[in-house]
């Protein structure tokens, strides 16, 4: 059942939205998009994704035990996901490689009360990953709320102006918005040159004949390492080359440093950078929704930009709390970037000296409903 849109007619309301939509009509924007908009469509958010992954029947005994290890090194801490546990494994194999490359007589890493090589902490970290995609792959999705989303930026936002450039930075591995973008017949670029199955390429990034870029900053189901390579494939569901493969991720967490700075994720990360920046004299919009500011290298880049810009850049945040919390009242509490900051919560908007406090809900933040306001919809 659609959600009631009324309150965004009220007379409180509706200049806001109004003033939204002009935001994001403007031509230097880019989408930072989470787990919240691929939620909605039928994929887990990363609490049941962890179930989902621990129970998995393509984990190993030796990768449960080594799971459950880790688990334990976990005790007593808050919402420890998946990507928590693929971190502080990739810390140990990289602990492990570190000794061979030195020559140690003991390469092994102890966890709890076993002893671990590092080819078994790599084959329980391609495990999980295989888990992870198999599960992602499987779901059955309904992609209508990202169609209507990118015909609204596209289109709706866009009548009657010149044609502009969208960047579209996503956090997920699932392929929603590339399908989105796809079956709305919208031009983008994601670094691979091919069809369903291409290889990496990031100078297509420059074409300024695109609609839109994408850049999936944690990498995406459908990128892999054949045999041999060093930089992704994207391959097809299905399609079995005649060299093996390894699915390639990326998990925002404590290791994001070290896996960042392996191409092609660097170069996204510098493409990303570069866009946050606005040249000189013009102006640029980061809107943000789906995200939960849990990523602390995706927070830090922000910030960055917040200060780089010099007041140029705006960042408007559609978040699902009542009121500004964590990393985001930090900035607006920052006297020297709180003017560039728009955060539309579950109950009010916070901008500089405005603030409106509601005891209704806005469901703004809504990934859904954030497409359906901006496609015109009251």
């Amino acid at each position: 059942m659609k959600e009631n849109l009324s309150i965004f007619s009220s007379i409180d309301i509706k200049d806001l939205v109004q003033d939204l939509q002009e935001l994001l009509s403007q031509n230097n924007i880019s989408f930072l998009l989470g787990a919240g908009c691929s939620n909605k469509a039928g994929l887990p958010l990363m609490p049941q994704l962890t179930d989902e992954v621990l129970g998995h029947d393509v984990l190993s005994k030796k990768t449960e035990i080594i799971l459950d290890s880790i688990r334990e090194l976990f005790l007593g801490a808050k919402n420890a996901t998946i990507e928590d546990y693929m971190s502080e494994l990739v810390d140990f194999l990289s602990i492990a490689q570190r000794r061979i490359q030195r020559g140690a007589s003991k390469s092994e890493v102890s966890i709890g009360d076993n002893d671990h090589a590092s080819e078994e902490l790599k084959d329980a970290l391609n495990e999980i990953k295989k888990a992870i995609v198999s599960i992602v792959s499987k779901k059955e999705v309904d992609i209508a709320h990202h169609q209507r989303f990118v015909r609204a930026v596209h289109a709706s936002l866009q009548a009657g102006k010149p044609r502009r450039m969208v960047d579209y930075i996503i956090l997920n591995y699932d392929t929603l918005f590339e399908d989105a973008l796809g079956l709305e017949k919208i031009h983008y670029v994601d670094g691979f040159i091919g069809a369903a199955t291409g290889w990496w390429e990031p100078s297509i990034f420059q074409n300024n004949e695109i609609e839109a870029r994408v850049y999936k900053v944690h990498g995406s189901i459908d990128w892999c390492l054949l045999e041999g390579d060093t930089l992704p494939r994207r391959v097809r569901k299905g399609i079995n080359p005649d060299t093996s493969l390894e699915h390639v991720l990326i998990y925002p967490a404590a290791t994001k440093y070290q896996e960042s700075q392996r191409d092609p994720f660097a170069q996204l990360l510098n493409q990303v950078r570069k866009g946050l920046l606005p040249t000189e004299g013009n102006e640029k919009v980061l809107a943000i929704c789906g995200y939960s500011f849990g990523d602390d290298h995706i927070n830090i880049e922000i910030e960055n930009a917040l200060i780089q810009s010099k007041g140029r850049l705006t960042v408007a945040i559609f978040n699902k709390n009542d009121v500004p919390s964590g990393i985001i009242k930090k900035w607006i509490d920052n006297p020297a970037i709180a003017d560039q900051i728009r955060i539309y919560s579950n109950k009010g908007y916070f901008h500089s000296a405005t603030k409106m406090e509601l005891d209704e809900t806005l469901p703004w933040w809504k990934f859904e409903v954030l497409g359906r306001l901006l496609g015109g919809e009251r």
